[in-house]
């Protein structure tokens, strides 16, 4: 068998092979010319496992490992670098270091997502860039408005408000630049309703995301972007790994006795997170539980810190509902049952045989 530690860039990547039968560990840079790494994997002997950092351009060699029915694991960057204390760093080093974790079983291999999943994740992706230009946009039209004594808020993107702000009298330049932000924000405004059809046909056609759109507040795409990017719900162990693979937990710096938190980690999917954040929002004025919940972090934590709560409950409602396939009815059903449980075991005598526990303890 030979194992390959790989340190994958755009233009080449640096290997390290062993070979299991001789012990013998070859050291080498491949070139990405040509058929080069094409030719070079398909005359390996078989078994082959191939070992790589996460990273935005390494998509095409897992296709071309998958191809070939070579094992490729691809691991976590940070934890690979976490296992090498000294700060020499170089692609010589890093491919000897990936080979050494392949070789002792201690890789920190990852999760991906399936092909489907990843073209519905461009297609998330792609409505979710073309939504924040547009909005850019507005905020220019909205700026030029203000300056010339428009105030209309809302009503302001609305055919009247258009038909206003071309009838505003301006200099040659910046009629020129108005004009030419209302017609991108007319084209963008009608992609973006396209993409939204799209992305609500797919959500339909998944028995995940359909469950979800079932949560009040929760509409197609944020179903869709929590059934993509999360995958298998049954990978997380439990709400505390799931908030922390999105990145809504805080920071921490604690030693000691001293606990210090900081603001968010933030160290996850940041369109998810974002899309949570929105639902939360919607899901507040619709569900009463939310809305209490809402109401007493309010006062509490303020606003800020309330509304990442809020995303934060919303979300792991969402990974129940879809790790154990239930609708928002039977999620409600489930946690009444809970309630009244634990409410009766609370009320229950002490009879000294033992404090009997609900189900949440």
């Amino acid at each position: 068998m030979r194992i390959i530690g790989c340190d994958l860039h755009a233009r080449q990547q640096a290997l390290a092979m062993l070979d299991t039968t001789t012990g013998e560990v070859v050291a080498m840079i491949l070139k990405h010319e040509g058929d080069n790494v094409r030719e070079f994997y398909s005359k390996l002997p078989r078994p082959v496992r191939v070992g790589i950092e996460a990273t935005g351009s390494m998509l095409w060699f897992v296709n071309l490992m998958e191809e070939l029915g070579i094992e490729c694991q691809v691991g976590h960057p940070a934890n690979i670098r976490a296992a090498e204390p000294r700060k020499q760093k170089h692609d010589r080093r890093d491919a000897d270091l990936i080979l050494k974790l392949l070789v002792e079983n201690r890789f920190p291999k990852i999760w991906l997502p399936s092909k489907e999943q990843q073209d519905l994740r461009a297609l998330l992706r792609h409505r979710h860039q073309w939504v924040r230009i547009r909005t850019r946009i507005q905020n220019a039209l909205q700026a030029m408005a203000l300056a010339n004594g428009l105030r209309r808020g809302p009503a302001l993107w609305s055919q009247d408000g258009q038909r206003t702000i071309a009838s505003l009298p301006l200099a040659p330049h910046a009629a020129y630049r108005r004009s030419e932000l209302q017609a991108m924000y007319a084209k963008f405004a009608k992609e973006i309703e396209k993409l939204n059809q799209r992305v609500e046909e797919q959500a339909c056609e998944r028995p995940g995301a359909r469950l979800l759109m079932t949560h009040p507040g929760v509409g197609p795409i944020t179903a869709l972007a929590t059934e993509v990017f999360l995958g298998d719900a049954a990978r997380f162990a439990d709400s505390k790994a799931l908030a922390s693979y999105v990145g809504i937990i805080p920071s921490e710096y604690s030693s000691g006795e001293r606990q210090r938190f900081g603001g968010l980690s933030k160290q996850g999917n940041p369109l998810l997170r974002f899309l949570w954040g929105e639902a939360a929002m919607h899901a507040v004025r619709r569900d009463p539980e939310l809305q209490r919940f809402y109401r007493r972090k309010l006062v509490q934590k303020g606003l800020g810190k309330t509304r990442v709560a809020v995303a934060r409950k919303l979300g792991i409602r969402l990974w129940i509902m879809l790790r154990d396939e239930i609708d928002y009815n039977e999620f409600c059903r489930r946690g009444q049952k809970q309630q009244k449980s634990s409410e009766a075991c609370a009320g229950m005598p002490d009879t000294g045989h033992g404090a009997k526990q609900s189900p949440a303890d």
